[in-house]
């Protein structure tokens, strides 16, 4: 059987978030690159692209979290740790991530988006799956990129260790390739 099959199974043809039962589609949870039964879900376009865009998320579309956040299945209990922890500010989100118990595996894979993240102020760092970015990581160029400056090309594949992080700018790193010291922009990343 498919895994879309076996979700759809699973959720009974609704969205496993929200209960809609219109324009359903699978969607795999980042960081993970494992499309599985644990780290993916049946969800709708709206709520989909609200995950996906931080930018228009309605807060009274997630009071569905009230119910679903209960859900025996991994993948929905972060994705409602994650939205809860987006909307705590708004108070009610909160109330629910007092009563919400996960696992602490699942709750380390539920913060390594940076949701939950407490200072506002602060840069995040993500690569390109999403993934928050600290000082001293590894990571992984995914794009050839020409150095400025020089002639040199960082290779696709190329590890970069140790990085830093710059303070002013959240698409910045920077690493040593060949001996020589650049910044990376963090979408040509992924970490190791």
């Amino acid at each position: 059987m498919s895994l879309e099959r076996e979700l759809k199974k699973r959720a009974n043809d609704i969205c496993e978030l929200c209960a809609n039962d219109e324009h359903l589609q699978v969607y795999t949870l980042k960081p993970s690159k494992d499309i599985s039964l644990t780290k993916s879900l049946t969800a709708c376009k709206t709520c989909v692209d609200q995950i996906e865009d931080p930018e228009i998320t309605d807060a009274n579309h997630w009071r569905c979290l009230n119910d679903s956040m209960w859900s025996e299945h991994q993948a929905v209990q972060v994705t409602a740790w994650r939205m809860l922890s987006r909307l705590r500010k708004e108070g009610w989100p909160q109330d629910l991530l007092d009563m919400m118990y996960l696992e602490e595996n699942v709750l380390e894979f539920a913060k390594a988006t940076g949701e939950g993240e407490d200072d506002p102020e602060k840069l995040i760092h993500r690569d390109v799956n999403g993934v928050v970015l600290q000082v001293g990581d590894s990571v992984v160029l995914v794009k050839d990129l020409k150095v400025k400056g020089s002639s040199m090309v960082a290779k696709q594949g190329m590890a970069v260790r140790r990085i830093s992080l710059d303070h002013e700018n959240a698409e910045y790193i920077e690493g040593k390739v060949d001996g020589q010291s650049i910044v990376i922009i963090t979408k040509y990343v992924k970490k190791l």
